[in-house]
């Protein structure tokens, strides 16, 4: 996991100055911030980054012995205050809660705000019952009521009064159980839950909170009445009555506060005010408390044995001795010991081609379809609006061609990797830091001239081409993986000859990469007296009628399901009572359907599928020594980094079928615009994407300029967000895909957490399927989609992968029906080119 550079752990270390210079505010607040394993922390951290003046430090719950937290804050007296997370589980498990209980004991002179899991570790640690809650809440919103308190300052309260808040829990705390040193300072305000898009339409601050504005806060005279222990008056938990659930509470001696909403969620309005306000108090409190506080903060830990803990150590040092693989060491810099290539591009450009010589199906089949299309890869943005604008395609052929094929070891960490270059000599390596960062080094080691590709409006300017597979998660900071995928765990093209097609305009563009500074323009030539010799009425052979509506099961298009529907079912009750525990928020749930399909002609496969269900972000890949093809028409985006450093995700979540009329149509798709549960769904998997773009963008750079759009399919609607962020210049393309990988959206949230449950649940590897098809090229750029709604050959059967969010409000028996919904076009996509290939032959 991504934590800050070190230098700012040295300001922390020696900004211990501004809490012992008497008389004025602290220049700057510097917190630390413990990570429960939580897919939402880095939301908090960027929030913070903002407010504070200053990047938080975040550590996982179980990084650091308690003997180094009193360094930190008693010795060093590193930090000013202490944000908990979120995080699944409960407080009373310590694999969950980690050191956050000893924190919220013995810290007591330190400022401590916990959000959700943190909040109910508050209240657990002072004797409070945590239980569960009526009914789990995930992604969806209340209106909150407060009492008035600092950390409340500037924010309205009550019905109507546009105070919002996102919800993301299973468990609460039992506002009857609260022992007296606990104030209820939040709570509900009455028993409605509200959808995302729901609050959008009363979104506005009324009269009555504008009148408050100018009233000086109640809480100077509140906080007089805790100094001498003043519990909370008894009416005010009767207000809150059973319909009401409590959101807020604070200890009354203690400067610790615990929320169980969500303030850095998107849907949360006044958020950051509420860190605002955290931040104001924090600098409040050391005003106030300076000098006895230090002078107390050093005596009682003064006898502490330190005796091993270097002092002038930087907490990102102890932590990444000791975790040095995964997300903790996001960052490297490192090039491989060979040293640097230097690549020179030449290109050229045809105006207005591409119709001319029937378009890009027939620009690919013509000029790499021979052999059945061995080693070849197609970049295919079949569905060509803005969105989707280009599509590359390429084959083996140039002097800087490779093929890199990865496979996970299954006994220790790392695995075996072959390369194949051009004349067919292959090397294999044991590479013990996996395949991302042998990635990483290859890119960073590349040189080239700017000037090379300018005026080109796409990204890819050659590179590597191929997929990452759903169980390089391992690589991504889970632990280990439950099952061992078939295929290979990535397998790229380094693709040096590239056609270009832009759909936009309908230009053509040819581009071919050398070592060094002579490059010849053979491929060249030879390319554009192809193209140039192309006929539109070439394509006839792979003429493919037009789209047909799609009404086979998969069971009927004679594949296998590798469950039942009956287990199917099971599978998502197991879910939703994990959901329930707290276990997790939302876990995608999916299950592959499998079929013996032999030698078949693939490409003309993939060219049926192209046409029944036209995609933006579709693949063909054809990896002929892995005897492996993968036929992709997916519509959803996992991540793109363009040259201008902007790194952008696309997540669908929600998904409904098209109509048999236009009526039924438009009606299936407000369906689906309005639905309660796929805006949970969707609300989640953006908060997630913004957690994890946080890890690696500049603080105040991400936003979400798209938020639920309905986007229509051949087969589908399908709910889009789009989350945008400006990469921190220190990172790398690889660190980007490492931070997001796998997408949000095929593991649910908290991530790791519920991979971990998922792979439990699950019976055999998603293999390539929830793993990302795209493009990484030399010029630090990438785009990689989410593998759905594909076909993946494999030494003769195809598979098809389907699944879906499962979330409180899910329902077994309509989860299943929405799977089968996803896996439909690709599988009568499998069985109509089947009986059209046997009817051909008997002709």
């Amino acid at each position: 996991m991504y934590k800050p550079e070190c230098s700012h752990i040295q300001t922390y270390t020696k900004g211990k100055k501004q809490l012992e210079d008497a008389g004025q505010k602290l220049e700057f607040v510097r917190t630390l911030l413990i990570d429960n394993y939580d897919s939402y922390t880095y939301n908090i951290y960027q929030e913070l980054s903002i407010i504070n003046g200053l990047p938080p430090v975040v550590v996982h719950n179980d990084d650091l012995g308690w003997k180094e937290v009193c360094h930190y804050l008693y010795e060093e007296n590193a930090f000013d205050n202490i944000v908990i997370s979120p995080g699944p589980g409960s407080p009373a498990c310590s694999a969950d809660i980690g050191i956050c209980l000893q924190l919220l004991l013995e810290c007591r002179d330190i400022p401590i705000l916990g959000v959700c899991l943190g909040h109910q570790a508050l209240g657990y640690v002072h004797g409070a019952r945590v239980v569960h809650a009526s009914e789990p809440i995930h992604g969806r919103l209340s209106e909150i009521e407060h009492n008035g308190c600092r950390l409340f300052h500037n924010i309205p309260s009550g019905k109507n009064s546009g105070f919002k808040v996102v919800r993301y829990h299973s468990l609460v705390v039992d506002a009857k159980s609260l022992p007296n040193e606990l104030i209820p300072i939040a709570w509900t305000s009455s028993s409605d839950l509200l959808s995302y898009l729901e609050t959008q339409k009363s979104d506005i601050v009324l009269e009555a909170y504008e009148s408050q504005k100018g009233q000086k806060s109640s809480f100077d005279s509140f906080s007089s009445k805790l100094k001498n222990g003043t519990s909370w008056p008894s009416r005010h938990t009767e207000r809150m009555g059973n319909s009401r659930v409590l959101m807020g509470i604070m200890h009354s001696t203690r400067p610790h506060y615990g929320l169980q909403f969500h303030p850095e969620s998107i849907g949360t309005s006044f958020g950051r005010q509420i860190f605002k306000n955290f931040r104001e108090m924090t600098q409040d409190y050391w005003l106030r408390s300076r000098s006895s506080v230090v002078s107390e903060r050093k005596a009682r830990h003064a006898g502490l044995p330190f005796r091993g803990i270097p002092k002038r150590k930087q907490l990102v040092n102890d932590v990444d001795a000791r975790k040095s693989f995964g997300m903790l060491n996001l960052l490297n810099l490192s090039v491989p010991s060979s040293g640097f290539t230097f690549l020179k591009l030449k290109w050229r450009k045809f105006n207005h081609l591409a119709s001319e010589v029937g378009g890009a199906r027939n620009i690919f089949c013509k000029l790499f379809g021979d052999h059945k299309a061995e080693n070849t890869f197609w970049l295919d943005s079949s569905s060509t609006e803005k969105r989707a604008r280009f599509s590359f395609m390429g084959g083996k052929g140039g002097s800087l061609w490779k093929q890199v094929t990865f496979k996970l070891s299954h006994e220790r960490r790392g695995g075996n990797l072959l390369i194949e270059d051009g004349q067919g000599r292959i090397r294999s390596i044991f590479l013990e830091d996996g395949f991302l960062d042998f990635l990483n080094k290859e890119l960073l080691s590349l040189r080239y001239e700017e000037k090379d590709y300018e005026g080109l409006p796409f990204n890819f300017h050659g590179g590597y081409v191929g997929y990452i597979g759903y169980n390089l998660k391992v690589e991504c900071g889970m632990a280990s993986n439950h099952h061992k995928s078939s295929t290979p765990d990535a397998c790229f093209f380094f693709a040096d000859n590239v056609i270009v097609i832009d759909h936009h305009y309908d230009d053509v563009y040819i581009m071919s990469l050398h070592e060094g500074q002579t490059a010849t323009t053979q491929w060249l030539d030879d390319t554009e007296q192809k193209l140039l010799g192309l006929k539109a009425s070439a394509a006839k052979k792979f003429k493919v009628e037009s789209p047909q509506p799609v009404t086979h099961s998969p069971s009927k298009a004679g594949f296998f399901a590798e469950k039942s529907r009956e287990q199917y079912m099971k599978d998502v009750e197991k879910c939703l009572k994990l959901i329930k525990d707290g276990e997790s928020y939302e876990l995608c749930l999916t299950t592959q359907m499998r079929k013996r399909i032999g030698q078949i002609d693939y490409l003309g496969l993939y060219l049926n599928l192209r046409e029944k269900n036209p995609a933006p972000y579709a693949a063909w890949l054809n990896f002929s020594k892995e005897n492996l093809c993968i036929c992709c028409s997916s519509p959803e985006r996992f991540l793109q980094l363009d040259g201008n450093g902007i790194l952008e995700a696309k997540p669908i979540k929600g998904t409904i079928a098209r109509g048999l009329t236009k009526e039924e149509d438009e009606h299936l798709k407000l369906q689906l615009q309005y639905s309660e549960k796929d805006q949970a769904e969707n609300l989640m998997i953006v908060d997630l994407l913004r957690n994890d773009l946080g890890r690696v963008c500049e603080p105040g750079s991400i936003h979400v300029p798209c938020l639920m759009d309905v986007e229509s399919y051949a087969t589908v609607h399908t709910m889009v967000s789009t989350i945008r962020g400006k990469k921190q210049s220190k990172m790398s393309p690889v660190d980007c895909v490492r931070a997001a990988f796998p997408g949000g959206s095929m593991t649910g949230a908290p991530k790791l957490r519920s991979m971990e449950l998922l792979d439990s649940i699950e019976t055999s590897s998603r293999g390539i399927y929830s793993g990302s098809i795209g493009f990484f090229s030399y010029n630090q750029t990438f785009d990689l989609n989410i593998v759905i709604r594909t076909i993946v050959i494999h030494e003769g059967e195809a598979s098809v992968g389907g699944g879906g969010a499962i979330v409180a409000l899910s329902n077994p028996e309509s989860e299943y029906e929405e799977m089968i919904l996803k896996t439909r076009a690709p599988v009568n996509t499998v069985l109509e080119f089947q009986k059209e290939s046997i009817s051909n032959r008997v002709k």
